[in-house]
């Protein structure tokens, strides 16, 4: 129900599963098992995959930390979109990526919860795309030394949170990802 007209197809956004991003985080391989699920489940149905990869002073480009973790591959065909800012939207080529392949809806993993994967799920909605957060595919590091809950209450709060967002004309939500249809 996406309010940008003809664009009626749905697309995987993975968010910055770095190295950098995701060493220590919570739930780390199960969150990595369940986005490698939804790999073979869109490239199985010919839905687009769009990786999204941040770049910044601790993560600079060709470094170790910023390289996407082993476990994942990503294929030639599918665009790669780099970002220096936490909503993959801001000062990136996304939207256009997303033009040229018909995309209107977005199902969303990745990291970090609270940062990226957060600022991204707002970008999307209020740019006019319906936006889903898969609750069991994205993480987040600890940074109660920081004041921040753990990382189990962020992504509780993420998912509750995110299920009840909607804005006129779009839809977002949650979805565990066994019940991901494309």
């Amino acid at each position: 129900m996406t309010t940008l007209a003809d664009r009626p197809r749905t697309a995987l956004l993975v968010i910055d599963v770095q190295n950098g991003v995701v060493e220590g985080t919570h739930n780390r391989d199960e969150v990595i098992a369940n986005i490698n699920t939804l790999l073979d489940k869109a490239r199985s149905e010919d839905v687009p995959v769009i990786w999204v990869q941040h770049n910044d002073d601790d993560l600079e480009r060709d470094s170790e930390s910023w390289a996407y973790v082993p476990e994942l591959t990503l294929h030639d065909t599918e665009p790669l979109v780099h970002k220096n800012y936490r909503d993959s939207f801001e000062d990136t080529d996304l939207e256009s990526v997303l033009a040229e392949h018909g995309v209107g809806r977005l199902i969303v993993a990745g990291a970090q919860t609270d940062f990226c994967v957060r600022s991204t799920l707002h970008g999307a909605l209020a740019r006019g795309y319906d936006a889903t957060l898969v609750a069991d595919a994205h993480t987040t590091q600890d940074l109660t030394k920081y004041g921040a809950p753990t990382p189990e209450q962020v992504i509780a709060h993420t998912n509750l949170y995110w299920r009840g967002q909607s804005a006129p004309g779009r839809r977002a939500g949650t979805v565990k990802t066994a019940a991901v249809t494309f």
